[in-house]
């Protein structure tokens, strides 16, 4: 049966770094503050004017080159993201442009933290299906563009980053093997952007009331987050007849050390099999997933024939995992 495989990684961070001590200038926090509870350090942030298309383009010209794929014979780009150069069109457009795959198909994918889950298992069903063979996903984030400077519950939390993945078709037992997706639509409040949409369009009154920046319940969010990503990739596992005992390394969403923690140890996966990089990046949103997943190959933390689990959760409430024999 055909199925997909990861045939090259690539990612893209901004080079300015901002530190718990720059925050500190900024919001009333302090740098063993965010460190205790959230394992966070620094984190990236874009230049003025920066997209999250030209982080895409770099993150995908790179994984483009690992997979020795030319821009031109994609069929298909997805990109995950919740800060899109535009409200429309698609930041896939955008990005088909930058890189000349002129005979691509584009579209977005707005699933938070758990975008790069969504989009892979989104191509790997393309590619089992038949329908398309050589596919582009990225998860990329500007999320300082939503991030309120002066919310310290908030602000210290996030930072810019892309990562992007080429898939392409298999019939060997590696590539992708399983996967399991969930939603709670009733939860939406938790973690949101509430202006901006049709709901509460663009105002002078929104604009003063701040209601374009990312608002979060975080002890809600954390409790939620802890039980879904262990639940997702559980059942993941299971579905393809594998124990967690199985796994060689699990790679979950980037956004906090006490919940990859919580998770990892409901698991019951030694931290050592747990790849994290919050401390030097913060949550990138779906960023986090591929960057994450790129960096720990680029060091050799993953290697042939090893099972791999990416693990996330995002608002939506949405959150997904995804078993791989990596090849």
């Amino acid at each position: 049966m055909k199925s997909a495989r990861i045939a090259g990684l690539g990612k893209c961070l901004p080079p300015n770094v901002l530190t718990n001590a720059d925050l500190e200038k900024k919001v009333d926090t302090s740098d063993e503050w965010i460190i205790t509870r959230t394992g966070i350090r620094e984190r990236r942030i874009v230049k003025a004017g920066e997209s999250a298309s030209d982080l895409a383009r770099e993150a995908s010209l790179q994984a483009l080159k690992r997979a020795g794929i030319k821009a031109k014979d994609l069929d298909l780009i997805i990109v995950a993201t919740i800060t899109p150069d535009t409200q429309f069109p698609a930041t896939a457009c955008h990005l088909q442009n930058a890189i000349k795959a002129t005979n691509a198909i584009c579209f977005d994918i707005s699933a938070a933290c758990a975008g790069f889950v969504y989009a892979l298992n989104t191509a790997w069903q393309f590619i089992k299906g038949g329908l398309y063979e050589k596919i582009l996903i990225v998860g990329s984030e500007v999320l300082s563009s939503i991030t309120d400077w002066e919310d310290r519950s908030t602000c210290v939390l996030f930072g810019d980053g892309a990562g992007a993945a080429v898939l392409l078709p298999t019939t060997s037992d590696k590539g992708v093997l399983s996967s399991y997706m969930g939603s709670d639509g009733s939860q939406t409040d938790i973690l949101i952007v509430p202006g901006g949409g049709s709901r509460c369009p663009a105002s002078i009154d929104t604009l003063k009331k701040k209601l374009h920046y990312i608002k979060m319940r975080g002890n809600e969010l954390f409790r939620i987050a802890v039980r879904v990503m262990a639940e997702a990739a559980e059942k993941a596992i299971t579905n393809v007849g594998l124990q967690t005992s199985d796994i060689d390394i699990l790679v979950p969403h980037q956004a906090n050390k006490r919940i990859i923690d919580a998770v990892a140890q409901r698991l019951k996966i030694p931290r050592e099999k747990v790849y994290m990089n919050v401390d030097r990046y913060g949550n990138m949103s779906s960023a986090s997933s591929a960057v994450a997943l790129c960096e720990a190959w680029e060091k050799g933390e993953i290697k042939d024939g090893d099972l791999v689990v990416l693990d996330a959760f995002g608002a939506g409430l949405v959150w997904g995992s995804c078993v791989i024999r990596w090849v």
